[in-house]
C-alpha cells in the first residue's frame, strides 16, 4: 500500500508546481488581480528567493521554508499573468475596443463553411478594422453566420472578406440553469458574431493559409469521405466518424443522448480512450523490430509524430491533449531508460495543457478526463482486489469491470454537478461498448489504408457498418429500459465540493484503515444531506413564472412547489431536444415535475393569477370595449405574433410591464417597442434581454 508521506511529496515535484498555478489562475479569473499587483509580488518573492539562496548553507537550510513560500508564489503569479495575457480584452488591439463606430472589418476564415438548418457558419479571425486614420490592425474571432444561399459556396478556409454589418455581442439565452455559452465562446476570444446577407460583405482575391491548418482540413475532408462512401448507414457513418476523428455534424441528437444516458458517450467523444488504443497498437506493430539498433530513436519519434497528428487530427480537445501530453511524457522517459512516476507525470501534463490555455480548467472535458485517469490510478488495484478469481476470461472481466467501476469514483460527482443524470447500467454498457469500439477504430484505420484497393474496401467497409449497427442497437435498447439512468439529479457547487471531501476521507479510510477517516467521511455526507435538504425545502416555497428565451416558439414554466403547469407550443412539449437544452436545465435547477393544476396558482383563460401576480399571456387578435376604469395587471405576455397595438392595451388596461417573447417577429418587437417608449410602459424583450423569471 502506498503512503503519501514526505517521500511522495520529494518524487512529484510537478504535483507542488500544480497547485499554486491553479491557485493563480482561480484568483485572477475570479477576484481580478491589477497587473501592476501582480508584477510587485512577483518581483518581491523573486528578490526574496534569490537572496536566501546567497546565503551560508546552513542559514538557507533554517530558510528553506522561506524558498519554498517564495516559489508559491511566484508560480501563483505565473497563473494570474496567464489568465490576464490570455484574456484579449486587455490587449490594445482586441477587436471590442473597435466596433462601436466601425463596421467594416477585415477577417479570414479559420475553417470551412459548416451547413447549418438556415445558415452556413465559420470562425473567422479579425485582421484589421476602418478607422478614420485608415485600416489599422486588431484581434479576435468572430462567428459569422451567411445566408444559405449559392452566394456563400466559393467561401473557404482562407478566404479573406470585408464585412460592412455592425458585430453583436454573443449573449447567452437567460434561460435558468442554462448553458453558458457566452463564456464557453470568450474561453476560446470569442466574443462577436455577425449574420451576413449577399449585400453584407465582399470576398478578396487569393486565400490566407494556414499550411498546417490546410493540412489537416484536407487530410480531415479524405476520411470523411472514404467513410461516406464505404460505411453504410446515416448512424453508423456519423458514429463512425465521431470515433475515429471526433467529427460531430453528422452524429444523430438522439444517438447522443442515448450514449449519454448509458455512460458511453466517451466512446464518441475523442478522449485518451481512443489514443491509448492508437498507442497500443504501434507498440505491437514496432515490437518486432525490438532488437534493431535504430529502432531506439525511430520508435518515439513514429509514436509522438501518430500521436500527435491524430490529436491534431481529433480537433486538440482538452482531453485528447491531455492524453498526448502524458503518453509523450512516458514515451520520452521510456526511451532514455527511466520509469515515471505516474501521479508527477499526470500532474506534468496539466501543468503543460493549463500552461498552453490556462482556461482549459474550466473545459468539462479536461475535468472529466484527469478525473477518470486519477480516479483508475488510485482505485483500480484496490476494486480489482476485492474479488479473486482462478479462471483467467472471468479474471479478465473482473479486471475490464474494476476499471470502469474505479473511473466512476472521482467523475461521479462531476457527472452528477455537470449532467444532473447518473447511468445505472454503465458497467454493462461499457464492458459491451468499450471492448466493440476499440474493433470498430482498428476496422476505421484499416479502411483507410484498403480504401483504394477492391473488395477489400467493400468488405471492410460492411464490417464496420455491422459492428456500429451492433454498438448502437445495444445502447439504444439499453435506453429504453425505465431504470437505465436516474435523471433531473440537482448538486449545487457546494454540494460537489463536500462530495469529493467524502469521498476522498472514506477511501483514505479504506485504503489506509483510518478511523479518523471514516468519522470525516461520515461528516461529510451528513453535510452534504444537509446541502440538500435546505435546497429541497428553499424548492417547497417557491412560487414563480418563467417566460424562456426559445427562439420562434412560446416556452411558459408556472411553478407551484416542487411542480409546474407548461404553457406554450406544443412543438416543445414533443420534441425532445428542445426541451432539453432549453427547458429541462430549468426544470432540474428548480426541482420540479409536471401536474395537471397548481394548488396556489390559477390558469385559466390565457390569466395567471397568484396571491401576488396577475398575468395575462395575449397569442391571438383582441377587440376590446371600452372601460371607464382601466383592468389592472401586473404583467402583459405577447406572443404568437398578435395583430394588436400597444394602444389598444394601454386604453384598457393598466399594466405595470409588458413582456415580447421569442415568438414574436423582430420587426413587430421593434414596433411595439417603439409605441411603449412613446407610452412610457416598462417592457422586457425575451430575445434581446433574455429570458424573464417573476416571483409569483
Amino acid at each position: 500500500m502506498r503512503h503519501y508521506g514526505k517521500q511522495f511529496w520529494r518524487s512529484v515535484p510537478f504535483i507542488r508546481l500544480l497547485i499554486p498555478l491553479t491557485a493563480g489562475i482561480l484568483a485572477e479569473q475570479y477576484a481580478g488581480f491589477s497587473f501592476g499587483i501582480v508584477s510587485v509580488i512577483a518581483v518581491v518573492s523573486f528578490s526574496i528567493f534569490c537572496a536566501v539562496n546567497y546565503l551560508p548553507i546552513a542559514k538557507k537550510y533554517q530558510l528553506r521554508w522561506l524558498s519554498g513560500l517564495c516559489t508559491n508564489l511566484l508560480m501563483l503569479c505565473f497563473g494570474a499573468a496567464l489568465i490576464y495575457f490570455q484574456n484579449t480584452e486587455h490587449d490594445p488591439q482586441w477587436i471590442g475596443h473597435h466596433t462601436a463606430n466601425n463596421k467594416t472589418i477585415l477577417v479570414t476564415l479559420q475553417e470551412p463553411l459548416a451547413e447549418k438548418t438556415n445558415s452556413f457558419k465559420a470562425l473567422a479571425r479579425a485582421e484589421s478594422v476602418m478607422t478614420d486614420e485608415g485600416w489599422k490592425e486588431t484581434k479576435g474571432n468572430i462567428i459569422v453566420y451567411f445566408k444559405k444561399d449559392s452566394t456563400a459556396f466559393p467561401l473557404q478556409h482562407g478566404s479573406r472578406l470585408i464585412i460592412t454589418k455592425k458585430l453583436q455581442p454573443i449573449t447567452n439565452s437567460g434561460n435558468p440553469g442554462g448553458f453558458d455559452y457566452k463564456q464557453y465562446c470568450a474561453f476560446q476570444n470569442i466574443h462577436f458574431q455577425v449574420y451576413l446577407q449577399p449585400n453584407d460583405y465582399r470576398v478578396l482575391p487569393g486565400l490566407k493559409q494556414n499550411t498546417l491548418t490546410k493540412f489537416l482540413i484536407n487530410t480531415r475532408n479524405s476520411v470523411l469521405s472514404i467513410f461516406r462512401k464505404w460505411v453504410r448507414g446515416e448512424k453508423e457513418t456519423g458514429v463512425a466518424e465521431a470515433l475515429l476523428i471526433g467529427y460531430r455534424d453528422d452524429l444523430d441528437k438522439d444517438l447522443v443522448q442515448s450514449y449519454s444516458n448509458t455512460g458511453v458517450v466517451h466512446i464518441i467523444a475523442i478522449s485518451g480512450l481512443h489514443l491509448g488504443m492508437i498507442y497500443g497498437l504501434l507498440v505491437l506493430l514496432l515490437k518486432p523490430f525490438r532488437k534493431q539498433k535504430w529502432i531506439r530513436v525511430a520508435r518515439p519519434l513514429v509514436i509522438l509524430l501518430v500521436l500527435w497528428g491524430f490529436s491534431l487530427l481529433a480537433g486538440a480537445a482538452a482531453s485528447i491533449l491531455r492524453s498526448a501530453v502524458m503518453f509523450s511524457f512516458i514515451v520520452i522517459g521510456e526511451s532514455l531508460g527511466r520509469r515515471t512516476n505516474i501521479y508527477n507525470t499526470l500532474a506534468a501534463s496539466a501543468f503543460c495543457l493549463l500552461v498552453f490555455n490556462p482556461y482549459f480548467f474550466w473545459d468539462v472535458g479536461f475535468q472529466l478526463s484527469y478525473a477518470a485517469v486519477l480516479s483508475i490510478v488510485l482505485f483500480m488495484k484496490p476494486i480489482y482486489r476485492l474479488v479473486y478469481f482462478e479462471n483467467k476470461l472471468l479474471n479478465t472481466i473482473w479486471q475490464l469491470n474494476a476499471v470502469t467501476l474505479s473511473a466512476q469514483v472521482l467523475t461521479l460527482p462531476l457527472i452528477l454537478y455537470y449532467f444532473h443524470q447518473f447511468p445505472n447500467l454503465f458497467l454493462f454498457t461499457n464492458f459491451v461498448a468499450v471492448p466493440l469500439s476499440g474493433f470498430i477504430l482498428y476496422g476505421e484505420l484499416l479502411l483507410l489504408i484498403v480504401a483504394a484497393i477492391p473488395f477489400l474496401n467493400l468488405y471492410t467497409g460492411r464490417c464496420i457498418s455491422f459492428l456500429i449497427a451492433q454498438m448502437d442497437g445495444i445502447i439504444e435498447r439499453t435506453d429504453r429500459l425505465p431504470f437505465a439512468v436516474t435523471d433531473n439529479i440537482r448538486v449545487s457547487l457546494a454540494q460537489t465540493v463536500v462530495l469529493y471531501f467524502a469521498i476522498g476521507y472514506l477511501a483514505w479510510w479504506v485504503m489506509q484503515k483510518k478511523k479518523s477517516g471514516l468519522i470525516a467521511g461520515l461528516i461529510f455526507i451528513s453535510s452534504f444531506y444537509i446541502l440538500r435538504y435546505f435546497t429541497i425545502i428553499k424548492q417547497q416555497q417557491q412560487r414563480s413564472m418563467i417566460v424562456y428565451n426559445i427562439p420562434k416558439h412560446t416556452g411558459i414554466d408556472v411553478m407551484d412547489g416542487n411542480i409546474y403547469r407548461f404553457l406554450g407550443d406544443s412543438e416543445l412539449t414533443v420534441t425532445k431536444s428542445l426541451q432539453r437544452f432549453h427547458l429541462m436545465p430549468s426544470r432540474v435547477l428548480h426541482g420540479v415535475k409536471e401536474a395537471d393544476a397548481l394548488p396556489n396558482i390559477t390558469i385559466a383563460n390565457h390569466l395567471i393569477i397568484s396571491n401576488h401576480k396577475t398575468v395575462l399571456v395575449i397569442d391571438k387578435p383582441l377587440h376590446f370595449p371600452a372601460v371607464q376604469q382601466k383592468i389592472s395587471v401586473d404583467l402583459i405576455i405577447l406572443s404568437g405574433n398578435p395583430k394588436i397595438y400597444l394602444s389598444q392595451l394601454f386604453a384598457v388596461f393598466d399594466c405595470k410591464q409588458y413582456i415580447f417573447d421569442s415568438s414574436n417577429p423582430l420587426w413587430k418587437i421593434r414596433y411595439w417597442k417603439k409605441d411603449a417608449d412613446n407610452l412610457h410602459l416598462r417592457h422586457h424583450t425575451i430575445s434581446e434581454q433574455g429570458a424573464f423569471e417573476v416571483a409569483l
